[in-house]
């Protein structure tokens, strides 16, 4: 149904286009992606006239910086955060400007490393949008995608996307897309699967800091790693030697300050973390995986006035602040480059979920055996 991203990227690289679906809980919908720096007037007309979308120019931050373009508005308050710059078109080499080759002198003017603000007039009949650095790690949106795209064929960091609708101007579906792609030759790949390929082929890791660290439950080494993309700063807690010839007791804990830290009545944060050091040091070896989570001061309040405008406390704050704290595919990428960087490659899991650690094959990783949490 789908193609792989080296499918994907190779086709970019050749000229063509592809159709980028993001997920179904956001706006599960299909684009069309071609990238900036190739594009045609024939690929721009069959976007007006069979996708009907609006075409629209995703760049990286720095290209937009370079050609001196500001937001379209100064508070963005669109349902997904859709950057939209003020729109544009090349002073020079085109007329009205809405014309598809009109359209193609921009673009390729706009992703001109030597262009600059004076080549350029505004308003202008093309859509300029800023995609967020560190692209579908970080927004798992089109625009992301495309720019991803673009650079992994190693072109210039901007596409050129077109959202495709039906005739009657509503939303394809991805049983239709895929109808769509294979009568214009256009591959249909997911923002999911471009995630997991980022996730898998680049390193997105570096080692901060190390020191020992005492425990109740024995002579841990800590081990810091900040993740490039956000800056956050994950922990790796190791006992004992760790040999890539053995399997390695591993436990996995998304960070939440409430639950670790205070340990309410309905959270099981402390309690986990305190399990599974004590898990670990009955095995002599193991590593426990402190995975920081995004929390800001603003959100720790809001919590805790929900607290109060509510009749059961506990259970409320656990849900206002997501005492549960499920992973997210990222964070999941995130902690297996960890895991790799220590020199595991077998583990034996501790978690009463082995369902959300199906895919760690795809990162070098080998979960021989899955061990249950069990609280006393």
């Amino acid at each position: 149904m789908t193609v792989t991203i080296e499918e994907a990227v190779q086709k970019i690289k050749d000229g063509g286009m592809v159709i980028l679906v993001d997920d179904e809980d956001r706006e599960n919908e299909g684009d069309i992606v071609a990238a900036a720096s190739l594009v045609t007037p024939e690929q721009l007309t069959l976007m007006a006239r069979q996708a009907r979308g609006l075409i629209c120019l995703a760049m990286e931050p720095e290209m937009l910086d370079r050609l001196g373009l500001e937001q379209m508005v100064a508070h963005n308050t669109a349902p997904y955060s859709t950057a939209f710059t003020i729109s544009i078109d090349a002073r020079d080499g085109v007329t009205t400007g809405i014309s598809s080759k009109d359209r193609a002198t921009t673009i390729r003017k706009a992703v001109d490393p030597d262009s600059g603000p004076a080549d350029f007039v505004t308003p202008g009949s093309i859509f300029p949008l800023r995609a967020v650095p560190g692209g579908v790690l970080r927004r798992t949106g089109q625009t992301e995608g495309s720019v991803d795209l673009a650079r992994l064929a190693g072109l210039p960091a901007a596409g050129v996307i077109c959202e495709i609708l039906r005739e009657d101007g509503t939303m394809m579906r991805l049983a239709e897309l895929v109808e769509f792609g294979k009568k214009y030759d256009m591959p249909v790949c997911t923002v999911a699967d471009l995630v997991a390929y980022r996730l898998k082929t680049e390193k997105l890791i570096k080692e901060a800091a190390a020191a020992e660290l005492p425990t109740d439950y024995g002579e841990f080494k800590v081990r810091a790693f900040t993740s490039i993309l956000d800056d956050r700063t994950h922990l790796a807690l190791i006992l004992g030697d760790i040999t890539p010839e053995k399997p390695v007791m591993v436990r996995v804990h998304r960070a939440n300050f409430p639950g670790d830290t205070f340990s309410f009545r309905e959270s099981r944060g402390r309690a986990d973390v305190e399990y599974a050091l004590s898990m670990i040091a009955n095995e002599g070896a193991g590593v426990f995986l402190y995975l920081n989570r995004e929390e800001t001061g603003a959100d720790l309040l809001s919590s805790l006035q929900h607290v109060e405008d509510t009749k059961d406390p506990t259970s409320q704050l656990d849900k206002a602040v997501g005492l549960e704290s499920k992973l997210t595919f990222r964070d999941y990428g995130i902690g297996a480059q960890i895991l790799r960087e220590l020199g595991i490659t077998q583990l034996r899991l501790l978690t009463n979920t082995p369902k959300r650690f199906t895919g760690l094959t795809g990162f070098g990783l080998t979960a021989v055996e899955f061990v249950p949490m069990h609280q006393t």
